[in-house]
């Protein structure tokens, strides 16, 4: 009797992505959602014990930290890609809620905050709850898309998230030194009516919020680096417009030339965004 040799079943090899699985993005996103309305409650209770908005500037970068934390605690993406994203988000959040928190220690409500509750129709508290609070909640949840995303992307890390990294280490870098240079500028007394033009305020005239849009290009890549975080570019789109022409830069810069004629030559050789080299006279 011829014998058989038995039959050798050669395993397929296993594949190199489990493949981006959109249900988990949606099962994640309503308690991300979830997350933004306590933080912003939250802050809306501490606002009106303190008896000023201005609180919910420190919420910002520490609702980020938080929506960070939720989606790295419910999604199940790559370990690897989720602790980096985690991290990044935290350092940004933390940082900028801390410096915020230090700068607006002791003072009363933000001027512009001011401006918009006069507008009021009726009750100032619902105002600022549709005018500052969902608005800001809306923004929130919507910037943070692509650090959701990337909470629940399966694939490792590629060459494009590192260069993630390090497009927001320099926003990073821009960000946090700028508030430092302009921090220490305005403890001098005798700068007072002057305007900072040295260190990064004199290639830019806002390299804090050129840092932060930067921070969230970065993120964005991270994400990006993997299907279908490249899908999200609207979030960090967004948030460089609402810095560079929205609420940010445009906003603080309003008729500011018309009162300080010293800062109007300014504007004129300092790019408004992007650091570049001023303008000669």
């Amino acid at each position: 009797m011829t014998a058989v040799a038995p039959a050798v079943v050669v395993p397929m090899a296993a594949s190199t992505s489990a493949g981006f699985d959109w249900g988990d993005l949606l099962a994640l996103l309503p308690w991300t959602l979830a997350t933004v309305v306590v933080v912003l409650g939250v802050t809306l209770l501490v606002a009106l014990r303190q008896g000023r908005h201005t609180v919910v500037d420190v919420a910002w970068g520490l609702g980020f930290v938080a929506v960070a934390l939720t989606a790295f605690l419910v999604g199940e993406g790559d370990a690897g890609r989720s602790w980096l994203v985690l991290l990044m988000t935290a350092a940004w959040g933390l940082r900028l809620g801390v410096h915020i928190g230090r700068r607006s220690r002791g003072k009363g409500e933000d001027p512009r905050y001011e401006a918009l509750l006069a507008k009021a129709p009726g009750s100032r508290t619902a105002f600022a709850v549709r005018r500052i609070y969902l608005t800001q909640g809306a923004v929130m949840w919507f910037v943070s898309l692509p650090v959701q995303v990337a909470m629940v992307q399966p694939d490792p890390l590629g060459w494009l998230a590192w260069l993630g990294v390090a497009v927001w280490a320099v926003g990073l870098f821009f960000e946090a030194v700028g508030d430092w240079q302009l921090e220490r500028f305005k403890a001098d007394p005798g700068n007072k009516g002057k305007v900072l033009d040295t260190g990064l305020w004199h290639y830019t005239r806002h390299p804090n919020y050129f840092g932060d849009a930067c921070v969230w290009w970065g993120l964005w890549l991270v994400a990006a680096s993997a299907w279908p975080g490249v899908l999200f570019v609207l979030s960090p789109a967004f948030m460089t417009w609402n810095l560079a022409k929205g609420t940010g830069a445009a906003l603080l810069e309003k008729d500011i030339g018309d009162r300080r004629p010293e800062y109007a030559e300014y504007v004129r050789r300092t790019s408004g965004f992007v650091p570049l080299p001023p303008k000669r006279a």
